[in-house]
Order: structure tokens, then sequence, then C-alpha cells
């Protein structure tokens, strides 16, 4: 059997696309031109045409586009099984998935019902000399990064985190050719049922998606100090992120976190706060287009990656920083 093309799972949620989604057709983009293959977006959902031709308006030649009552929410087996069926059906090369708590549970369920390999986490994607798809991912706890390669059984697949690529730009005169898929699982073999959701601070805090990010660390001392983090994202209509060490410390929820441990960013601004910069937080925002860093620290590893850098004591500097926020905005 010959493999070839390379394609991006589009996860959708109540009808709308996770923009990771979209994200990995830029460098799926750059991978199958390199390759001489075509990128092919797969699109599974309740009432997702728009997606579709969204996903076409954003680069994929073509979109497979799967519907029907049992794809309204995910489920597991599901998705797996659609999955699948279309993989052995058109026999794809390489096939990417967000690295949300969705791609993280069909992914390898695919990989593994195909015999064949995946790499998770990853933080970059490129084709070898060998024409292999090279995905680096963190290794021993972020101290380095390793590429790893699948060159024995096929596809390869890869899950990529959000944020770590940026979308590409939006065509909206673009037209790919949709190819619509009849895939239903019987009900009998379908064996999680969605009861309920509920709605937490997981789904408040979207991170991923934020163009300003304020992030506070192990020097706001307590959960009391967050409150000053807070101010000044609702002054600069940012969100709040924070880092490991003040998740583990109780003072803040992990749906904040960011990092290797939490989630990917890269917002327009991202303001570190206390934080010092161990790598494992580095390689959760080092995308973002501007990186200011409040610290009493001058040596702190922050800095190395800051465009901008505040020396001083952050119980001082952020209520002045707000206040000047609010005073520009009021005028």
């Amino acid at each position: 059997m010959e493999f070839k093309n390379l394609w991006v799972y589009i996860e959708t949620d109540e009808g709308n696309a996770k923009s990771v989604g979209y994200e990995l057709l830029n460098p799926g983009r750059r991978m199958a031109d390199k390759l001489g293959q075509e990128l092919v977006a797969v699109v599974m959902g309740k009432n997702v045409a728009h997606v579709a031709e969204a996903a076409a308006a954003y680069g994929a030649d073509k979109v497979i586009l799967v519907e029907g009552e049992e794809y309204a929410s995910y489920n597991t087996d599901v998705q797996t099984h659609a999955m699948v069926e279309l993989i052995g059906k058109y026999a794809p090369s390489i096939v990417l998935y967000g690295a949300t708590n969705n791609g993280r549970d069909v992914g390898p369920r695919v990989a593994c019902a195909l015999r064949t390999g995946l790499t998770a986490d990853c933080t970059a994607l490129d084709i070898d000399e060998k024409g292999l798809l090279a995905s680096t991912r963190p290794a021993f706890g972020g101290n380095l990064m390793a590429t790893i390669a699948c060159p024995d059984h096929r596809p390869q697949m890869s899950t990529v985190r959000p944020g770590v690529f940026k979308k590409p730009a939006c065509d909206p005169s673009r037209k790919g050719e949709i190819i619509r898929e009849e895939i239903h699982l019987p009900e009998d073999q379908i064996r999680v049922r969605l009861l309920e959701r509920v709605k937490e601070v997981a789904e408040a805090v979207n991170l991923e998606e934020a163009e300003i990010i304020v992030a506070g660390g192990r020097g706001l001392k307590s959960a009391e100090g967050f409150a000053l983090i807070t101010e000044l994202a609702e002054a600069m209509g940012g969100v709040v992120g924070a880092s490991r060490a003040a998740v583990d410390a109780g003072w803040i929820p992990h749906a904040h976190q960011v990092g290797q441990t939490g989630k990917t960013v890269a917002p327009k601004v991202y303001v570190a706060a206390g934080i010092s910069g161990a790598i494992q937080h580095l390689a959760g925002m080092t995308g973002s287009d501007t990186i200011i860093a409040i610290n009493k620290d001058a040596d702190a590893p922050i800095f190395g990656v800051a465009d901008y850098g505040i020396v001083g004591d952050l119980f001082e500097v952020l209520p002045e920083l707000t206040a000047a926020i609010k005073a520009r905005k009021a005028q």
C-alpha cells in the first residue's frame, strides 16, 4: 500500500473548531509542500460544514467531513472508529492531532489500533533528509529536546500542543475539495455516553487563544498576591497565567499553568511577574510576540528571553503599571 498526503485532525466542540486544528495547518502546509503531497483536514462533528470550509480557507487542499448526531460531542469510541476507517481507506503518510484532552485520547488509540507509532506533546515538526516526519518534544524534565522518527510504520503520528504554531493566514476566497464520508458506529459498540457537561474553571481560562497573558510565580509569595496579577490582567484586557511553582503551592488552579506540564501559549503580550524563568516554564511561553519580565533578581533566566525587563519589587511595580494603564485608557 502506498501511503501519501499529510492529514490534520480538526477537533470540534459544540459545532466550533478548536484553534489548534487550524494552527497545525501551518506546519502541515509547509511539510506537505516539502513532500510534494496534499494537505488534508479531517473534520468530525454535528453541523460543522462551516468548519470544513474554514479549514480550506486556512490552507487545506482537501477536507474529509464526517457528520452525524453521534459526533455532536467528543466520544472516544466513535472518533477512534471513524479515524481508523478513514485511514484504512485513504492511507495518509502523516497524521497530526492537537495535544488537547481529546487529541491526547484519540491519537494514541488510533495509533494502537493501526500498530503504528505516535510522538506526544511535540513543540516542533519537520521533514528530515529521508522524507520522514521529525517530531521534536521535551525530554528528561525539559532538559533536552528529543527528535523522534517512525521509519518502519505508517501513518506517522504526532500530537502537538496548542499555541506552538501560529494560525496561517485565512483566505476566505480559497476553496478546497470537501469529501463527505458516512461513518456510523453501531449503538451496541459505543461504550461511553456523555451524561452531563459541567463547565469548570478550565473552560473559562482560555490561555491558548489569549492575546494578552499576565502570569505570576513564586515571587507573589501567596494566593493573595494574585490579586495584583488579576488587576493588571483586567486592565490590559488579558487573562491570568501562572508558573508551576504557584500552582503547586495551591495559590491558583492548574488551568492557569503555563509551561511544559501546563499550557503552551503564544500571545501577543506575555507579562511574567515573579517568575524566575525555569526551562520548563520557558518551553511554554517563548513563542509569545512580546515578553515583559518583572523580577527583583537581575540575573533571573526570564530576562534572557524577555523583550522588556523591569528589575524591581513586583509589589511596587504591578500597582504602578496597573494605574498607568488605567490612566492611559481613561484618556
